[in-house]
């Protein structure tokens, strides 16, 4: 690893620990599109590199979830009776959606990464306000969407915000309250979908090295999460001080950007 390579991995982690904390979705929506340029960079393999991307996302979350649910916690932010029901559907939803990713092709990833993100994005630009009546589904309906949230959060390697915080929105949870607790589902989503990358990783790519543990690049995950923790905290404060509407359509921003990007990204590898 060069030392602009380096560089750039320390400016990523701290970006994007400050996203997780301004988010709650723990970095990995911002993290995938870059580790993806990274890596392609370095000429890993290209039939790979999505895969890579998205499980080192992944592994980092669980330091940078850590760090963000931490400092949302100690402003009373987070519904923790909400992420107990929640967790055990993601912890099964994340271990079966890296498997699934494993099996798809590096453009159909892309592709799927930016469906999904440009999808959440339009839902929280829209601003569609839910009916006064609507609550939080019972405990089948939790487990359920937590299947839900632990699958495509392992498929896309992100922290699950980007379907969390708009489902738990429309549920009428109010927005600082759904970003805190989404911020800490990241880590079941993290756990769960790491221990799948690493078992589907090591099918593809053999035994565990220096470099990877399955499809986890250790030395970004070293790099990255030294300085996501750091970071996390001040974005959790931002996060804070900020009005709804103005959080709403910044997070709206972000995820369109980066699902441009694996649009472009997934397109590419289908011509080539």
């Amino acid at each position: 690893m060069t030392l602009w390579e380096m560089a750039g991995l320390l400016a990523l982690g701290s970006v994007t620990g400050f996203l997780a904390g301004l988010f709650g979705i723990g970095g990995g929506g911002f993290m995938v599109p870059f580790m993806t340029l990274l890596l392609t960079a370095q000429k890993f393999p290209p039939d790979h590199v999505v895969h890579m991307a998205i499980a080192t996302s992944l592994a980092t979350i669980l330091f940078t979830s850590a760090s963000s649910v931490r400092a949302h916690h100690q402003r009373g932010a987070v519904l923790w009776p909400v992420a107990r029901v929640l967790a055990p559907g993601i912890l099964v939803g994340a271990l079966l959606g890296a498997q699934i990713a494993a099996a798809l092709p590096t453009a159909w990833l892309a592709l799927l990464f930016a469906g999904f993100i440009g999808f959440s994005a339009t839902q929280m630009l829209l601003n569609r306000k839910p009916k006064p009546s609507r609550e939080l589904p019972g405990k089948v309906g939790m487990f359920g969407m937590g299947n839900v949230i632990g699958v495509v959060s392992s498929l896309v390697g992100a922290g699950g915000g980007f379907v969390s915080v708009p489902f738990m929105v429309w549920c009428n949870v109010k927005m600082h309250h759904a970003v805190a607790t989404s911020a800490a589902l990241g880590f079941p989503i993290a756990l769960a979908g790491t221990v799948g990358y690493v078992i589907a990783g090591s099918r593809e790519l053999g035994p565990p090295s220096w470099q990877f543990a399955g499809y986890i690049y250790l030395p970004a995950l070293v790099t990255i999460s030294a300085m996501s923790v750091l970071t996390a905290p001040l974005g959790a404060k931002v996060a804070h001080s900020l009005d709804v509407t103005g959080l709403k359509r910044y997070f709206a921003g972000l995820l369109y950007l980066l699902a441009g990007y694996m649009l472009f990204k997934g397109a590419a590898s289908l011509v080539t």
